[in-house]
C-alpha cells in the first residue's frame, strides 16, 4: 500500500466516523415522546363537544412543543393519545385502561360525569392523573381520590347558586324541574332544588326523562296546567334546545333556565333564531369578555379553522395544568406529577385554575348568559377571585 491509497483510506474512516458519530448525536437528541391522553365523546350526539375538547388540549400540546421543551434536562415533545369514550361508561372504563396501558404520564377527560366518575378508579389504580375540564358531578371529587381534578366548578356549587339566582333575581313563583337522571343532570337538578329551597322558593313539580328523549310534550303539559313560570333543565344543550322548540308548540310563556349545558352553538342552531326566555349560568368567567379568551378564540380558529363550540377552554387550561405539573416535578413519574399538580397555580384563559384538597377549583366563577336576538350575552358573573 503506497502512502497516498493509506491517506485516503483513512481519511474515509474519518469522513465515516464522523458520520456515525453525527447520526448517533442526532439519534441521542431526538425527543422523548411523552403521552398525555384525551379522552370524550367523539362520536354520537354529543361529538361536537367532544371535539371541542379535543382541539382544546391539543392547541395547548401544540404550543407547548414549539418552546421545545425538556424534563429533567432532555429534550421531550408531547402528544395526545386520543380515546373515544362514545359518552358510555363501559366504553369510558375501558379506554381509561387503555390510556393507562399504552403508557399515559396524565389524562385530560372526561367529559360525562357518568364516565369521569367510573374512570377514575381506573386512573386512581394506576396512579394517573386526571383533570376533566367538564364534568361536574360532586361525586367526582368526593370519592377521595388525590390524582383527580377539574377546571370548572361543581353542581354544588353552580346548582345551588342557580337555585338562590331563580328565586331572588329572577322571582320566580312557580317553579318546575326536569332531569334526563343521568349522574350531570340529575345531580345538577338535586343542587338546583337545594338552592330553590334554601331561598325559600316553590318548587310545584318535578319531572324526569332521559338523555335520548326527543318528545317533551306530555311532561311540558303537566307542567303547563301546574303554572310554572320557570322550568329549569338538569340536562344538555341539544335536548333543552327541543324543549323551548315544543314549549313554543304549546304556546308556553315560560322561561327555561340551566345551570352549565345549554349555552352552545347547536341550541341556537336546533331552537330557533329567538331562543326567548332563556338563561344559562355557566361555569366559568364571561370569556367573551376576556381579553385571554379572545385571543385564544383567534389561535384557535386559525388552528383547527372553526370557532370554539363550548368547553374548549377549559381543556386548554387542563393541559396546561397538566403540562405546568410536569414541568415543576421535573419527571414523567405518574406519583409526582399527580403530587406536583396538587400545587399548581396557574393564570388560565378561564381565570386562575389552583386545586382545594379534593381537586376542585377554589373559588370558582360562574356567568349568567341569556339568549338575545339570537345570541348569548353574558350579563352577570358571580363568584371567582380564587
Amino acid at each position: 500500500m503506497n502512502r497516498r491509497t493509506c491517506i485516503i483510506r483513512l481519511a474515509a474512516c474519518a469522513v465515516a466516523a464522523h458520520a456515525s458519530f453525527a447520526a448517533t448525536s442526532a439519534f441521542a437528541d431526538d425527543p422523548q415522546v411523552v403521552k398525555i391522553g384525551f379522552v370524550g365523546p367523539l362520536t354520537g350526539p354529543v361529538a361536537r363537544v367532544g371535539k371541542d375538547l379535543q382541539y382544546g388540549a391539543q392547541l395547548a400540546i401544540d404550543e407547548e412543543n414549539a418552546k421545545h421543551p425538556t424534563v429533567a434536562g432532555k429534550p421531550v415533545k408531547f402528544v395526545l393519545d386520543v380515546q373515544d369514550d362514545q359518552a358510555d361508561p363501559r366504553v369510558a372504563i375501558q379506554v381509561a385502561q387503555k390510556l393507562v396501558d399504552d403508557g399515559v404520564v396524565g389524562v385530560i377527560g372526561h367529559y360525562n360525569s357518568g364516565c369521569s366518575i367510573p374512570a377514575s378508579t381506573v386512573y386512581h389504580n394506576a396512579n394517573v392523573a386526571m383533570i376533566t375540564p367538564g364534568s361536574t358531578n360532586p361525586q367526582l371529587t368526593k370519592q377521595g381520590y388525590k390524582n383527580v381534578f377539574r377546571t370548572m366548578g361543581h353542581d354544588g356549587v353552580g346548582g345551588v347558586v342557580a337555585g338562590h339566582f331563580v328565586v331572588e333575581q329572577i322571582k320566580a313563583k312557580r317553579i318546575g324541574i326536569i332531569d334526563d337522571r343521568t349522574a350531570f343532570g340529575q345531580g345538577l337538578a338535586d343542587a338546583f332544588e337545594k338552592g330553590v329551597k334554601e331561598a325559600n322558593g316553590n318548587i310545584v313539580d318535578r319531572e324526569f326523562t332521559n338523555d335520548k328523549a326527543v318528545d317533551f310534550r306530555a311532561i311540558l303539559t303537566s307542567l303547563k296546567a301546574k303554572n310554572v313560570d320557570v322550568i329549569f333543565f338538569g340536562g344538555l344543550d341539544e335536548q333543552g334546545a327541543m324543549l323551548v322548540k315544543q314549549m313554543r308548540s304549546l304556546g308556553m310563556a315560560t322561561q327555561l333556565f340551566g345551570a352549565g349545558a345549554l349555552k352552545s352553538n347547536a341550541f341556537l342552531q336546533i331552537a330557533g333564531p329567538s331562543g326567548e326566555r332563556t338563561q344559562d349560568l355557566e361555569p366559568g368567567p364571561a370569556l367573551d369578555k376576556l381579553p385571554a379568551a379572545q385571543d385564544f378564540g383567534r389561535r384557535y380558529k386559525v388552528r383547527f379553522n372553526q370557532d370554539v363550540e363550548l368547553y374548549a377552554p377549559f381543556a386548554y387550561d387542563a393541559a396546561l395544568a397538566m403540562l405546568k405539573a410536569i414541568h415543576d416535578a421535573n419527571s414523567l413519574d405518574r406519583q409526582r406529577i399527580v403530587d406536583s399538580l396538587a400545587k399548581v397555580s396557574i393564570p388560565g384563559v378561564t381565570g386562575k385554575i389552583t386545586f382545594d384538597p379534593y381537586g376542585d377549583l377554589i373559588k370558582p366563577p360562574y356567568t349568567l348568559f341569556e339568549v338575545q336576538q339570537g345570541q348569548w350575552k353574558s350579563i352577570k358573573t358571580v363568584g371567582g377571585g380564587g
